[in-house]
C-alpha cells in the first residue's frame, strides 16, 4: 500500500510594518496631490498661472462632483 502525502499547508508571509510605512506615505502623498489638482487647482489657489491643469482635469473634476464653473 502507498501512503498519500499530506498536502503542504502554505504559511502566511509576514511583511514588517517598517517596510510598508514608506510606501503608504508615498501613496498618500500622491493621492493628496491628485486630489489637490482635481479639486482646487484654479483661481486664487492655483500653482500654475495658466488654465492647462484645469482643462486637463476638467472632466475628472465633474465626475467627482467638484464644481468649477
Amino acid at each position: 500500500m502507498s501512503q498519500a502525502a499530506a498536502p503542504a499547508v502554505p504559511l502566511p508571509v509576514r511583511i514588517p510594518i517598517r517596510e510598508i510605512v514608506p510606501w503608504a506615505v508615498f501613496v498618500v502623498l500622491l493621492a493628496l496631490i491628485a486630489v489637490y489638482f482635481v479639486s482646487a487647482e484654479q483661481g486664487a489657489t492655483s500653482i500654475f498661472a495658466n488654465m492647462y491643469v484645469h482643462e486637463f482635469v476638467h472632466d475628472g473634476r465633474h465626475l467627482l462632483a467638484f464644481p468649477c464653473h
